[in-house]
Order: structure tokens, then sequence, then C-alpha cells
């Protein structure tokens, strides 16, 4: 059976300050985003905001190395030079 793993990147740096701009986020999700039917801005399940634990986190699907890979490097990049936390889950 495949496991399902996702990395977690939080709104905080490794040294634990609150990383700005507070939208962040929302600009990487929008990225793969697209608008609905009903005209409503639907998110990519491989990169979606998230609440874990009451903070604002970006969930990125480890299949996006696969399907799309300059946004999955764009987006471990942008971790990187930003110092941010990122943890891994897998189901």
């Amino acid at each position: 059976m495949e496991r399902n793993c996702k990395f977690v990147v939080e709104s905080v740096a490794e040294d634990g300050r609150r990383f700005r701009p507070s939208d962040w986020i929302e600009r990487i999700s929008t990225m793969l985003a697209t608008f609905g039917p009903d005209n409503r801005l639907q998110y990519a399940n491989a990169v979606r905001p998230q609440i874990i634990d009451g903070q604002k986190c970006l969930v990125v699907d480890q299949k996006l190395k696969d399907q799309n890979p300059d946004v999955y490097e764009y987006i471990l990049e942008f971790v990187r030079v930003n110092g941010l936390r990122i943890h891994e889950e897998c189901e």
C-alpha cells in the first residue's frame, strides 16, 4: 500500500519568529488554484492552506514533485531561503 505523504510548512521561522508577509501562504497556494463554476477560488489538492493546531500552514502533497516539479522546487527553495519550519506527515 502506497503512503500518502505531505510536507507542512509553518508560518514560523526556525528561530521562532513569525514570518512576514502574513499572506505568503495564500500567495503560494494560488499558484495552482483555479476558479470553479461558482467563480470561487478552488485550491489544488497538491498545494493548499490549512489550519493546523490553530496555526495557518501550507500543505504540499509530495506527489507535486512528479506532477509539477518546477512549482515543487520553487516552494522548497522558498522554505529554505526563508528558514521556515517544515515537517512531513504521512497517512
